[in-house]
């Protein structure tokens, strides 16, 4: 008897190769589309780019057809209000800089797809990701990083669990980007050269105005200050800036000006220099371990601090019960507060953190 798969169709190539190559491999395989836009508005708005909108329905039910699959439309319209959009609001709202992508991995795709996927009888979820799963020597399941460094998606996946890793198939992680593409043209797919989707499929315009129409609060301005608490200027509210920009400040200055840290109970925006920017430590929580059960002082890992950070080498040690302390070789630009620092052991994700 075939073991049953649940592909979580975007409409775009990745996820559609994987369909064809989990069919190819002898899975019985049925194609879902995730319903989470919120309303008329947002309908429109992902149908000009998001990765879950109704023009995402339309190719992956073209794509289901064309592979011969059951193609099924689930509403998680709910659970991607309370774990995407509530959360990517009240993280701006605290001063911090979220990752709504990495909580739509964990909550959304995974914990909601994998729940419904289970109940109807599947065996596993499966998802066009680039990044391969591994059950390692010591009995843990483990992210590995995808064939194409480049295209890797390991650090927004981080946060997956055990049990999740071990019910999900990621075919595409062996491929590059143009193999795929390769492989959806040679089988005639639709999508064959239909562009990657945009990062968060919900905002369209500011996260400032996107915040206040979504809350119904005015968004309050405040002031720029320098690192010595000198008032620069006024800014529009802190749930526009992010520790590291530089542009779009609206300031004077005699030397290029930063965000170093966002002060939610004073409501200032804190501007400094470059170099006030490094730092050779931080604290993370909300800690999810992979290829570790454990972290021993004085491990060493390297760690990212953000999808496009190249990694660097570094000592991790507990801080706590579920607080986290890495300490970098070299300071590292721009360490943000609500994005993740991510560690790997070589190749393999050993686990992950929410920087505090």
């Amino acid at each position: 008897m075939k073991e049953k798969v649940v592909v979580g169709m975007s409409g775009g190539v990745d996820s559609s190769v994987a369909a064809y190559l989990l069919k190819e491999q002898g899975y019985e395989v049925i194609g879902v589309t995730m319903q989470i836009w919120q309303d008329e508005e947002q309908e429109l708005l992902e149908e000009n780019g998001g990765c879950c909108g109704l023009s995402a329905v339309d190719d992956a039910r073209r794509v289901a057809q064309a592979l011969d699959i059951p193609y099924y439309v689930m509403n998680f319209k709910q659970d991607f209000k309370e774990h995407v959009i509530d959360y990517f609001i009240d993280e701006y709202l605290d001063g911090r800089t979220p990752n709504p992508c990495i909580a739509c991995n964990r909550y959304v795709k995974w914990e909601s797809l994998l729940k419904r996927s289970l109940d109807i009888g599947a065996d596993y979820i499966a998802t066009g990701h680039y990044a391969r799963i591994e059950k390692l020597s010591n009995g843990r399941y483990a992210l590995k990083r995808s064939a194409t460094p480049e295209k890797d998606q390991t650090y927004a996946l981080y946060n997956l669990t055990q049990n999740q890793l071990s019910k999900t198939l990621m075919p595409v992680g062996e491929y590059t980007k143009d193999e795929i593409r390769e492989i959806a043209e040679k089988i005639h797919l639709p999508v064959a050269h239909k562009p990657d989707s945009q990062d968060i499929c919900f905002v369209d315009g500011s996260y400032g105005d996107f915040i206040e129409e979504t809350t119904g609060q005015k968004i309050r301005p405040g002031n720029f200050v320098d690192m010595d608490g000198n008032i620069l200027g006024t800014h529009k509210g802190i749930v526009c800036y992010t520790v590291g920009q530089r542009r779009g400040l609206g300031l004077s200055l005699k030397q290029p000006g930063y965000v170093v840290r966002i002060d939610k109970e004073r409501n200032e925006v804190v501007i400094g220099s470059n170099e006030d920017l490094m730092t050779d430590t931080l604290y993370g929580d909300h800690v999810n371990l992979m290829s570790v059960s454990s972290i021993e002082d004085g491990m060493r890992f390297q760690a990212k601090v953000r999808y496009n950070h190249r990694g660097a080498p570094c000592t991790v040690s507990m801080d706590g019960k579920d607080r986290i302390k890495v300490l970098f070789d070299e300071p590292q630009r721009a360490v943000t507060p609500g994005q993740a620092v991510v560690f790997y052991d070589g190749d393999y994700v050993a686990g992950g953190a929410t920087i505090l």
